[in-house]
């Protein structure tokens, strides 16, 4: 590689750093080239995220000054970096499924989410979650909660006065 498509590399690095929300650093032994082409394709498709072979040195060069600095204590020996730009969780599903059905020649090393380092353990928690279309029904099923129990309370006390009524009809009639 010459020096003018290392520079290239670093700026190019730096800038998909500075618009990614998480950054994943696994090691790749192994895996043949086909596989890790349709990953990336996969990737593309439908998360808004990428997956890439970095050397360490550029990739040590491109991690300074940003938020992902933390990462390099991770780039030794063959790493992949995958960053997500859009949603965290169903980027960390996708290279936590890709690690499990590889797991012989995929390893998780370790992450940072926003700045914040997060291990191999703490990406897999993390692709345990649910998507976000699921979060949000969830908490929209919590907030029409309330508004739903007090119309049943109000549908309650109806139909209370309307048994009361009813039995006091059934009294009079068996006395009359």
């Amino acid at each position: 590689m010459e020096r003018s498509q290392k520079a290239q590399f670093i700026q190019e690095f730096s800038d998909k750093l500075s618009r990614a929300k998480l950054a994943i650093v696994t090691d790749y032994k192994g895996v043949d080239v086909n596989t890790l082409v349709e990953f990336r394709k996969g990737l593309t498709k439908t998360s808004g995220t990428d997956f890439r072979v970095v050397k360490n040195t550029l990739a040590l060069r491109a991690l300074e000054g940003t938020e992902f600095a933390g990462l390099s204590e991770h780039l030794v020996g063959t790493n992949a970096v995958l960053l997500g730009y859009e949603d965290v969780v169903e980027s960390a599903k996708a290279i936590a499924e890709f690690a499990k059905a590889n797991k012989d020649f995929i390893a998780l090393k370790g992450g940072s989410m926003e700045g914040k380092p997060l291990t191999a353990e703490q990406i897999k928690a993390l692709a345990e979650l649910p998507t976000k279309e699921v979060m949000q029904a969830m908490l929209l099923g919590v907030l029409n909660a309330p508004a739903r129990n007090f119309v049943s309370l109000l549908a309650n006390v109806n139909r209370q006065i309307v048994n009361v009524l009813s039995a006091y009809k059934d009294k009079l009639e068996e006395q009359g």
